[in-house]
């Protein structure tokens, strides 16, 4: 098999399984234009440990790790199958690269990783599993956790960081079309330097964007388009999955890195 593209998803808010937007087209297109993985691996700030973890569970539950919103969400269920081999060549990659990695044979998708993938493969007929983001993270370190498991990307494996290009839950406004300036100053600040391969750009643009702190009050939603930059690299053309703006701050855009020549 072919070097498989690499993606960052944003996954916005979990109404996004019901509410799919400009995003949830544009994903479910590009699951039927994408080589068929062997497994999808998720990294999404839903799933976050003091160490780092690598699920080899061989059914994973679907986790509604929300509240609050419309009863439906809770019904749904992404019965997709886990894949331990390849979760076990993950951990032994991580173990390489200088990772404290450990294997979680009970973690279940978080809706960072399931809400996505009801729209990329809605027959939920690829396996998944999930490496967490540790807690203590950087730039360097997320840019270097993608890097860890960039080999996977060669042995069939669709590395996916799920988190959300502006996450300011502060000012959601459920209601608004309008999009609010800072988010879309900081949305396209970021697709400059992510379609121009300034990858030492994206691990500062927390400090260095514009409205980097007000996109982002905390990082963690930021992190998983640097682990998927790491795990690109440089050598490739991206293409946009465009998703514009929900809820007037929720920035929904996507990225395909190093894209290969997709089926009709």
């Amino acid at each position: 098999m072919n070097r498989l593209p690499t993606i960052f998803v944003s996954h916005g808010a979990p109404t996004f399984a019901i509410e799919p937007g400009l995003a949830g087209p544009a994903l479910t297109a590009l699951g039927r234009r994408l080589p068929r993985p062997k497994a999808v691996l998720v990294v999404s700030p839903h799933w976050m440990t003091r160490d780092l973890r690598v699920a080899t569970t061989a059914a994973p539950k679907t986790v509604h790790d929300f509240g609050g919103f419309d009863p439906a969400l809770y019904r749904l269920q992404y019965p997709v199958a886990g894949h331990p081999e390849l979760a076990a060549r993950a951990l032994a990659l991580l173990r390489a690269a200088g990772w404290d990695a450990q294997a979680d044979e009970q973690q279940g998708l978080d809706h960072g990783a399931w809400v996505p993938l009801m729209h990329l493969f809605p027959d939920a007929d690829v396996p998944v599993f999930q490496v967490s983001l540790p807690a203590r993270l950087d730039g360097a370190r997320a840019y270097a956790l993608g890097q860890a498991l960039a080999p996977l990307a060669d042995e069939g494996v669709l590395i996916v960081g799920s988190g959300s290009l502006t996450h300011n839950l502060y000012e959601v406004a459920w209601h608004q079309a309008e999009a609010a300036s800072y988010a879309t100053e900081f949305s396209a600040w970021v697709r400059e330097a992510v379609t121009h391969g300034r990858h030492a750009a994206l691990q500062r643009a927390i400090e260095e964007a514009p409205h980097g702190r007000r996109a982002h009050p905390t990082p963690e939603h930021y992190w998983p388009l640097v682990v998927a930059a790491g795990a690109a690299g440089t050598r490739g053309a991206v293409q946009v999955i465009e998703g514009g703006i929900e809820h007037g701050v929720l920035a929904m855009d996507g990225y395909l890195f190093d894209p290969l020549p997709l089926a009709a």
